[in-house]
């Protein structure tokens, strides 16, 4: 089920991703590689750090929701994790998510309800970076146009965020919350039982009730911080091949990238949808003389967002095996002892 879910959505990519390109217009790839030409040594070390801010950013809620894990093992975690759902089919990356905060003694009911918290938290920011959008568009006057659309995904991030103060509110709460989100399942997909999700969420709010006031407020404003950091990233890159603040201010940038980021839900962060629809806002802004250097501007923007968690979850991968076998060989009796 979960495999057949991927491919609907990496197909419904591809379409989504052709319709917007033949939108915006063929691309001159002579003039994007002229725009990579921009590029100076130095630039990659300054991007390298803005994405390990980043990436600490989006790993921090774990720290936040699980007690005895600190924010540098809540990153190794969520690194290795990217890398697990880059290259095996899930629930890989959950088990070996449980595996590492097992070996740093934490209980797997906690390590599961924190990481669960963490999704949802990054989902409700996620759904709700429109709103900032629209914002932004009041701010400065410009056109909604379709973008209305993205009301929706406004609405999403509401629900989620209501559904999760139900269901820590009280245990009744949290058994209607689990047999309602059954019943809506149910109509899309049957054999759901809603007994079983009600007693899921019961165990859920246990288990995250302690760290759920210190936790998710918290949580909120550092995943918020990661998107405005991603967004630095993104204006970095583009200044980088070329796009001046002339041509396009960062404003006009934000908005782009706040009304494509809810389609980071697409595999591999929305690879392809969120360039493309980033790339029409860009162009319609600031017109087709734009086009090549903004597509120079979002590889290597992907190069760093996609290939630079791949790196830290190798790295973060073989350190934790390295500390895991020097904790077993200590634990371990002395052969002869």
């Amino acid at each position: 089920m979960v495999t057949r879910t991927r491919l609907l959505l990496l197909g419904a990519a591809l379409v989504i991703t052709v319709v917007i390109v033949r939108i915006v217009g063929r691309v001159d790839w002579d003039e994007v590689w002229h725009s990579l030409k921009h590029l100076e040594w130095w630039q990659a070390p300054v991007l390298a750090v803005v994405l390990l801010v980043r990436q600490v950013l989006n790993a921090w809620p774990l720290a936040l929701y699980i007690r005895g894990v600190s924010v540098l093992r809540a990153t190794q975690n969520d690194q290795v994790a990217i890398l697990m759902s880059t290259v095996a089919p899930p629930p890989s990356d959950l088990a070996l998510r449980l595996s590492m905060f097992s070996s740093w003694g934490v209980p797997v009911s906690k390590g599961l309800a924190g990481t669960i918290m963490n999704t949802l938290t990054f989902y409700v920011v996620r759904f709700g970076a429109p709103a900032v959008g629209f914002a932004l568009l009041l701010a400065t006057g410009g056109a909604v146009g379709l973008r209305w659309a993205d009301l929706i995904s406004v609405a999403v991030a509401v629900a989620i965020f209501v559904g999760v103060l139900l269901v820590v509110r009280s245990e009744r709460l949290a058994d209607w919350v689990g047999r309602t989100a059954a019943v809506l399942a149910g109509r899309v997909r049957k054999g759901i039982d809603p007994e079983a999700w009600a007693q899921a969420c019961i165990r859920f709010r246990h288990d995250i009730a302690e760290r759920f006031r210190y936790g998710f407020p918290r949580s909120l404003v550092v995943l918020s911080a990661m998107l405005a950091v991603d967004l630095a990233l993104l204006v970095l890159c583009l200044r980088f091949v070329g796009v001046s603040a002339g041509e396009v201010a960062i404003v006009e940038i934000a908005i782009a990238y706040l009304f494509a980021y809810p389609f980071t839900l697409f595999p591999f962060q929305g690879i392809g949808v969120v360039d493309a629809l980033i790339l029409a806002a860009l162009v319609e802004a600031a017109g087709v003389d734009v086009e090549a250097a903004a597509v120079a501007g979002l590889v290597v923007w992907r190069v760093f967002t996609l290939g630079g968690p791949l790196l830290l979850g190798a790295f973060s991968l073989a350190a934790w095996r390295r500390s895991a076998a020097g904790r077993s060989s200590v634990d371990s009796p002395a052969v002869g002892a």
